[in-house]
């Protein structure tokens, strides 16, 4: 009983470092997706696009991103209220290179849909910051 006791306590001691790292990303993460829908919301989409990850803006081009987000955004009109569902930190995503990522849900009212689910994924970038690397409204 003893050695797994001591195990146990070596086990929380070593993982209490990365708990640690990965709240302090998750809360910077939130920080960036939190920036980010500012833009969306306000149909900033161009600056939306300058801010997002380098991955994002290798996947859709400006113009693209500016056409197909207007056209998911502007029919369910404004933000009336966003919660934060859940937010979790991985390292791998499907389709993504691994690396250090949160994925966030929001529960969100919008003036023209009542129920709606926002998935925005922020990524670590080499140069340390947290920028946007995808966007889903179900």
């Amino acid at each position: 009983m003893k050695r797994s006791f001591v195990a146990a306590t070596v086990l929380l001691f070593l993982a209490g470092p990365c708990l640690a790292d990965e709240t302090a990303a998750i809360g910077k993460a939130q920080a960036a997706a939190t920036s980010w829908l500012a833009l969306t919301d306000s149909s900033k989409y161009g600056p939306s696009w300058d801010e997002a990850a380098s991955f994002f803006k290798a996947a859709v081009t400006k113009p693209n991103w500016e056409t197909a987000i207007k056209g998911v955004r502007a029919p369910l009109g404004v933000v009336k209220s966003r919660k934060v569902r859940a937010a979790a930190f991985t390292r791998t995503l499907p389709g993504a290179p691994d690396g250090e990522y949160v994925v966030i849900q929001f529960d969100t009212q919008f003036e023209n849909k009542a129920a709606a689910v926002e998935t925005i994924t922020p990524m670590h970038e080499k140069d340390g910051s947290w920028r946007v690397s995808g966007y889903f409204i179900k």
